[in-house]
């Protein structure tokens, strides 16, 4: 692996939305960054079947965090690790084959999630639906994306996704407050949620910054990039951070505090994705 100055972890699910287009010049600067030699690793709440598309758009050939931090997804060789078989696997160091990549589980696999949701429903008497269980017509309604990239948006490694139906605030909240208690996880993407058991951004990072350590054989600084709306998931393990703003994403995070130190970039100005390569460190 090249030297480089920094690692940067972007949260790209404003920068690269379900529907309609990406935020421009987002694949030159990606491009950039790869000229530059300076990984960029990407977050996002998709799954790493969701994510294989913007990835093959924007030409980004590094690892990424899936799931809402359940874990990290490292492309073919790219650390020269090999899967740990399930006998010799310890929680810290295992690693697993998922398709093309070699995976960090951080969170526990999909059945334990599913399981511990459906329980859930049942001691709380609050029903809900999760999309594993709607028909294809059911699940693009339910969605409001093509059939094909609904299907991808319930095929998951490690979080169940749900929705609420015909219940109360009251209900809502009960539910939330008694799976927290049995250490599920919750986040809300609009009128779906996602459930799962041990997700964590900050030990995807751990382990991402323990793989760049060792192959540098020497620390880069971890760089956060995110837009107001995914700071406050990322910014607080990150050595230093930019917050990319625009009047949309400052109004939507209006009631969310502001990230602590962040150095702040206009993401609505024909130069941003310039001025962003100026803000990233040099290594002391």
């Amino acid at each position: 692996m090249r030297q480089t100055s920094s690692v940067l972890y972007i949260a790209v699910d404003t920068l690269i939305p379900l529907r309609g287009s990406s935020v421009p010049g987002l694949d030159a600067f990606t491009a950039t960054l790869d000229h530059q030699a300076i990984p960029a690793v990407w977050l996002t709440s998709r799954s790493r079947l969701q994510f294989d598309d913007p990835r093959r758009k924007h030409g980004h050939t590094h690892p990424f965090i899936a799931e809402d931090g359940c874990a990290v997804y490292l492309p073919e060789d790219y650390f020269h690790l090999r899967p740990v078989s399930e006998s010799s696997r310890t929680k810290k160091a295992a690693t697993v084959r998922l398709g093309r990549f070699t995976c960090i589980p951080v969170a526990q696999s999909l059945p334990a999630a599913a399981e511990a949701l459906q329980t859930l429903s049942q001691d709380t008497g609050v029903p809900v639906v999760t999309l594993r269980s709607l028909s294809p017509r059911e699940l693009a309604q339910n969605t409001g994306l093509p059939q094909k990239e609904a299907e991808l948006a319930r095929q998951r490694d490690f979080d169940d996704i749900f929705f609420f139906a015909g219940v109360s605030a009251d209900q809502v909240e009960r539910f939330l407050s008694e799976g927290r208690n049995r250490q599920l996880q919750f986040r809300r993407h609009g009128v779906l949620w996602s459930t799962a058991i041990g997700p964590s951004v900050q030990r995807c990072l751990r382990e991402l910054a323990k793989l760049y350590d060792r192959a540098l054989r020497y620390h880069a600084h971890i760089v956060g990039i995110a837009t107001p709306d995914l700071a406050a998931d990322l910014f607080p393990f990150c050595e230093r951070t930019i917050l990319l703003t625009d009047r949309k994403s400052e109004e939507a995070s209006q009631d969310q505090p502001a990230p602590l130190r962040a150095r702040r970039l206009p993401l609505d100005v024909p130069d941003v994705w310039e001025r962003l390569l100026g803000a990233i460190p040099a290594r002391n």
